[in-house]
């Protein structure tokens, strides 16, 4: 009790709302963004009221984690993973085939085009005997752990909405992202780091920026945490140099106090149960998220395998090595993404599609590859699901009746080629099919990218279809009205 003249500790700071505005200390949207659900009673039919509590799957699954590397630009699927000696018997040549196309790709074909062939050699690699490209030499020792998607289709060949389509099954803003989805249905492993990470390129930002790692309508508990190369990895994660590890204790604690005695007679109040489990997430962040970066301890095996020692690779090889690291302390969903916009670091080759293919490939391929054999190597590849992405596919053709001196590819929605491996995929199997040219899928073996979803979401142990979320008055989920899993790679 104050007597006569005391007066209270919480005086000066005001009214409670005027107390909480102030205790931030830099923990700013970025990483409170990511864990705080200001939605959680629009109606979600896990429950909880911590968001990202970890669940169970309604299948029975072996991947807990997932790792989703994309390529911004669009990667030319006949100059890495798909073999077609007849662009080169046409080099120079028009297609005169009927092909039935439609669109955008029919109107390309109609007018003057010549055909490009690959400017590299394909070889038959590991006992599944996979036609890869000399650009992945590494790759190619894991060759017989991966699944291949062919033919893949998607309903833009822009690359922003076809980037959002990839990502978050949408050609259109506002939807939430795969990560996002795969957080609201399985939480996560790890309460002392957001359950999903992003680490992009770190010369820039891909197309749409951070809309393609968004939650859209889910509620901001499940959006990504952008992780930073340089500085805190976090942005606004450090406390104020002024303050002390006490002093912060001290001061969240009594935030929690007063948050907890405004939950007391409220029963519904499942809003400010997660901002109270967010206040401490980010007070263990501030050591957990500085540790995971720091690469100095990795012995000189493993930055020689990743390539973290040379410049080309460095970039990517750091990406790889931290995904490894999120997966070791429990994060669920990480996302990588090489490519910048549309420009000269990305896979966009409009033109000159064997230098710049040799560029990109060469910054991917060692550190991919170095990955998944990491991951194997320390048991994780089992219980990881690891997909690599694209927007889109590329032609097999310029429109000009001649070619230039370093001709590239346009854009082709109808061709994306992807692939996967870890948990329960098949090694060395393949779904789809691409025509003789890499145009289009064959008839019969049609793949949309909602049928991509349907898969990942079941080989971490999700029903595509069960998995919904109540919004604008209907139940919204990742595959929409469709989306069938390709069980001929799942093993």
């Amino acid at each position: 009790m104050l007597t006569e003249g005391q007066r209270s500790p919480f005086e000066f700071l005001g009214t409670r709302r005027e107390f909480l505005s102030r205790s931030f200390n830099g923990f700013g949207a970025m990483a409170l963004g990511a864990v705080m659900a200001d939605e959680l009673s629009a109606a979600s039919d896990l429950g909880p009221a911590n968001p990202l509590t970890p669940r169970l799957g309604n299948l029975t699954r072996k991947a807990k984690h997932c790792i989703f590397i994309f390529m911004q630009g669009g990667v030319s699927q006949m100059d890495s993973f798909e073999y077609k000696p007849r662009l080169n018997e046409l080099h120079g040549k028009p297609i005169t085939s009927d092909v039935n196309v439609r669109g955008e790709l029919q109107g390309r074909l109609s007018h003057p085009h010549s055909c490009v062939g690959s400017s590299f050699s394909f070889r038959q690699q590991g006992e599944s005997g996979r036609w890869l490209s000399e650009l992945f030499p590494h790759l190619a020792g894991e060759v017989d752990d991966l699944a291949f998607i062919h033919g893949i289709e998607t309903d833009n060949q822009n690359h922003g909405p076809s980037t959002y389509q990839v990502t978050t099954g949408s050609q259109f803003p506002g939807s939430p992202s795969v990560g996002s989805w795969v957080q609201y249905g399985l939480g996560t492993l790890n309460q002392d780091m957001p359950g999903y990470v992003v680490i992009q390129d770190s010369r820039g930002s891909p197309v749409n920026g951070a809309a393609v790692w968004a939650n859209g309508y889910l509620p901001a508990a499940y959006q990504g945490t952008l992780l930073r190369e340089k500085g805190t990895p976090i942005l606004n994660l450090a406390r104020p140099h002024s303050l002390t590890d006490e002093e912060q204790r001290r001061e969240f604690d009594a935030i929690r106090r007063l948050n907890e005695r405004h939950l007391a007679p409220r029963t519904d109040a499942s809003e400010l149960e997660a901002r109270i489990s967010a206040y401490e997430l980010a007070f263990r962040m501030q050591t957990t998220a500085p540790e995971l970066v720091d690469l100095s301890e990795e012995p000189e095996s493993i930055r020689k395998l990743y390539g973290l020692d040379n410049g080309r690779t460095a970039g990517f090889g750091r990406q790889c090595v931290l995904a490894r690291r999120l997966v070791e302390c429990g994060v669920r969903y990480t996302m990588l993404v090489h490519g910048v916009q549309i420009g000269g670091d990305s896979w966009d080759h409009h033109g000159n599609v064997r230098g710049r293919m040799t560029k990109s490939c060469g910054e991917v391929d060692q550190p991919v590859a170095a990955l998944l054999h990491d991951l194997r190597q320390r048991g994780l590849l089992e219980e990881t699901l690891v997909v690599w992405a694209s927007e889109m596919g590329r032609t097999p053709f310029v429109n000009s009746s001649k070619l230039g001196k370093d001709p590239g590819r346009e854009h082709n929605s109808r061709a994306l080629c992807m692939w996967m491996a870890g948990g329960d995929v098949k090694g060395g199997a393949t779904a789809g099919e691409s025509d003789e040219y890499g145009l289009r899928s064959v008839e019969g073996k049609e793949i949309h990218i909602s049928d991509v979803h349907a898969t990942i979401l079941n080989l971490l142990g999700l029903e595509d279809t069960k998995l919904t979320y109540r919004h604008a008055g209907r139940l919204r989920k990742l595959t929409n009205i469709e989306g069938k899993v390709l069980s001929e790679i799942i093993g």
